[in-house]
């Protein structure tokens, strides 16, 4: 082989080469919910993802983790795809036993708990996703105890963060992550029945993306942006909140729109398919993944949020048929 065909062939497999990377390092990355009922793995479209995150693994009183029935078929499934799954710490509901937990005289063994689930589940790491009163001043020995246990056995340790808080969450601890998703929604909702509208729109998305990447200084790359698959409900006989799902299947057309008024007055907001395909592409611009509240509220077929996402990241990178590449 002559040099300079030699120097062609090289130039190819390095372009290929950085082609494959910029893919692979692109996250989708899912919760499911799985509580009291175990939820139909039929609904989720695992090929499609890159990271499940089980939502939620808590502690009881004594700093045992709560598993629910279920857990360890979820991560057998999705280690079938290929996909990344990690529990997720927290949730939005107040726990009682954290504080003490995250004390300087339980924190050691509730960590070592910690540790331990993902080694006996075979999971590929853990999700921080402590919210509101539950951070407090430990939080960051946490986190920074929770990475030195991880680490070690190359496990991830991410996190699900909020701009509204963000103060609580110190820069030695952001460093510590291996990537964060952006909850970039719930801006209002039916907690605040005074201030109706739309929780979670395109322009608080780049607000939120901003703040990370520019004010807090985390690489794009470990930044994924949070999108909502459901809707808050205003004034309306349906209740608080509907799933995406629900919304489209009530009011044929919906799926084009962010918003609906029913005819008993009210309004519902939402993200539909346009503002998540616009979402994604903002998020493959500008940062390194996208994360999903949570894929059980999706719809089936062509009008699916989670099928949207990924012919947009199909569209945009040169070599889109990523799973036989392996997204990490």
């Amino acid at each position: 082989m002559s040099k300079s065909l030699k120097l062609k062939v090289s130039l190819v497999v390095i372009c290929l080469l950085f082609t494959s990377i910029g893919y692979s390092q692109f996250r989708v990355v899912g919760y499911v919910p799985i509580g009291r009922a175990v939820p139909d793995f039929t609904k989720i479209s695992f090929e499609r993802l890159t990271h499940l995150n089980i939502a939620f693994v808590n502690p009881d009183s004594a700093g045992n983790i709560i598993i629910s029935d279920g857990f360890d078929s979820l991560i057998q499934k999705a280690h079938e795809y290929n996909i990344k799954v990690l529990a997720s710490l927290g949730g939005g509901s107040f726990n009682p036993y954290y504080s003490s937990l995250l004390s300087d005289s339980n924190r050691k063994a509730f960590v070592e708990k910690l540790v331990r689930l993902v080694i006996d589940h075979n999971l590929d790491g853990l999700d921080v996703d402590i919210e509101n009163d539950n951070i407090d001043k430990n939080y960051e020995h946490l986190i920074t105890e929770l990475a030195a246990g991880l680490r070690p056995i190359k496990k991830l340790l991410t996190a699900a963060l909020a701009t509204w808080n963000a103060q609580l969450i110190s820069d030695v601890a952001l460093k510590k992550f291996d990537f964060i998703n952006v909850m970039s929604y719930d801006q209002t909702g039916p907690w605040r029945p005074e201030q109706p509208g739309p929780h979670s729109t395109y322009s608080k998305a780049e607000e939120d993306l901003n703040y990370w990447t520019k004010t807090r200084r985390v690489p794009k790359h470990k930044i994924g942006l949070g999108v909502p698959f459901y809707g808050y409900c205003f004034g309306t006989k349906y209740g608080q909140s509907m799933s995406y799902r629900d919304i489209i299947t009530l009011f044929p057309g919906s799926h084009e729109w962010d918003q609906v008024v029913p005819d008993d007055g009210g309004i519902i907001h939402y993200n539909g398919l346009p503002t998540i395909k616009k979402k994604t592409a903002l998020a493959l611009k500008t940062a390194g993944g996208i994360m999903i509240w949570q894929l059980l509220q999706d719809a089936e077929g062509e009008l699916s949020l989670l099928a949207a996402i990924d012919t947009v990241i199909s569209s945009k990178i040169q070599d889109p048929r990523s799973k036989k590449m392996g997204r990490n």
